[in-house]
C-alpha cells in the first residue's frame, strides 16, 4: 500500500490514495490503530483515505489513532488539498471536499505551482447545545460551569461538524493536559466524547492554545479545534472576528466572517512517501 506522510503544524496524518477503491473499507479502523502506532506503525494522529465522491471532487475520511472515525480535521484537509493539487489530481484552486461533517472547499495560495498556504472555508459554526452534542436544557453553552471529577470548568461548547469544548485559562502551558483532556473528553455530558481546547487569551488579535483530540489524545495543533476556540474568544467578548491562533509548530489565522462562515488560513507539508507491507 503506497502512502503519504502529511502534517499540518505537527498534526500528522498517513494519507492513502485510494480513488481507485483497491482498499476494503471494512478494515479501515483496524488499519488506522495499526499504521498509526509511532513504534510499531508509520506513526501519526490519525489515518486519512482519499475516496471518490459523487458530490464533491473528492472524498475524505478520517480514523483517529484509536480508530475512532472523525467527522471533519482541519488540519488533515489542508494536506489533502495541498496533496491534490500539488500531485496535478485537481486543476483548480478551489477544492471540494466531501466529509462527514459536509462539503468543505479549502483555497489553494500557490506560487509557480507550490502550494505556501491553504484558506478553508469551514462553513458555519453550530452553536446550541444538540447541535454540539451536549446534554442539558436547550441554547448555547456559554461560559457554563462544568464539574469534571471535583474539579471546576467554565465551558464554551462549539461544533465545527465535530464537537468542541473550550476552556480559558490565564497560563496555557501550566494546564495539566494529561490528567484534564481525557476527563473532560470522555465526561457524560458528551454523548459523542468531545475535542478539548485550553485557551489563554493573549491580545485582542492573538490566542494561545493547546488541544486534547477526541480519539487521539494531546496534539500539536488542531483546525477544527482552533476554528472553535477562536469562535469561543468571540461570543465571549475576549477579541475580533480575526483570530492569530499561536500553536506548539507555529499559527493558524481564524476569521469568523460577515456571512457566519469561519475561514481558516495555515500551512500543510509533505514529509515523505513509502509502502506500508499490509
Amino acid at each position: 500500500m503506497q502512502f503519504n506522510k502529511v502534517q499540518g503544524l505537527g498534526n500528522d496524518f498517513i494519507l492513502v490514495n485510494d480513488l481507485n477503491r483497491r482498499l476494503n473499507p471494512n478494515r479501515f479502523s483496524a488499519l488506522a490503530v495499526k499504521i498509526c502506532h509511532r513504534h510499531f506503525g508509520v506513526g501519526a494522529d490519525g489515518l486519512v483515505l482519499l475516496l471518490p465522491s459523487d458530490k464533491a471532487d473528492v472524498r475524505m475520511r478520517i480514523f483517529n489513532s484509536d480508530g475512532s472515525e472523525a467527522e471533519m480535521c482541519g488540519n488533515a484537509i489542508r494536506c489533502v488539498a495541498k496533496y491534490l493539487y500539488e500531485h496535478g489530481l485537481v486543476e483548480q484552486e478551489k477544492i471540494r471536499v466531501e466529509t462527514l461533517a459536509g462539503t468543505i472547499t479549502p483555497g489553494i495560495i500557490a506560487e509557480n505551482g507550490v502550494v505556501k498556504l491553504v484558506r478553508v472555508d469551514m462553513g458555519e459554526p453550530w452553536l446550541q447545545r444538540g447541535q454540539i452534542p451536549m446534554l442539558g436544557p436547550p441554547g448555547k453553552v456559554l461560559d457554563e460551569l462544568l464539574t469534571v471529577d471535583g474539579a471546576d470548568y467554565r465551558v464554551t461548547a462549539v461544533s465545527m461538524g465535530n464537537p468542541h469544548c473550550v476552556i480559558f485559562v490565564p497560563e496555557v502551558d501550566r494546564v495539566l493536559l494529561q490528567q484534564a483532556g481525557p476527563r473532560i473528553e470522555n465526561h457524560p455530558v458528551f454523548p459523542r466524547k468531545t475535542n478539548v481546547e485550553f485557551v489563554q487569551i493573549l491580545n485582542r488579535d492573538e490566542i494561545k492554545m493547546k488541544v486534547w483530540e477526541r480519539g487521539a489524545g494531546e496534539t500539536m495543533a488542531c483546525g477544527t479545534g482552533a476554528c472553535a476556540a477562536a469562535v469561543a474568544c468571540i461570543l465571549n467578548g475576549y477579541t475580533g472576528s480575526k483570530v492569530t491562533v499561536r500553536l506548539a509548530a507555529g499559527n493558524l489565522l481564524i476569521e469568523w466572517a460577515g456571512d457566519n462562515r469561519v475561514y481558516m488560513t495555515g500551512p500543510a507539508d509533505e514529509v515523505f512517501s513509502g509502502t506500508y507491507p499490509d
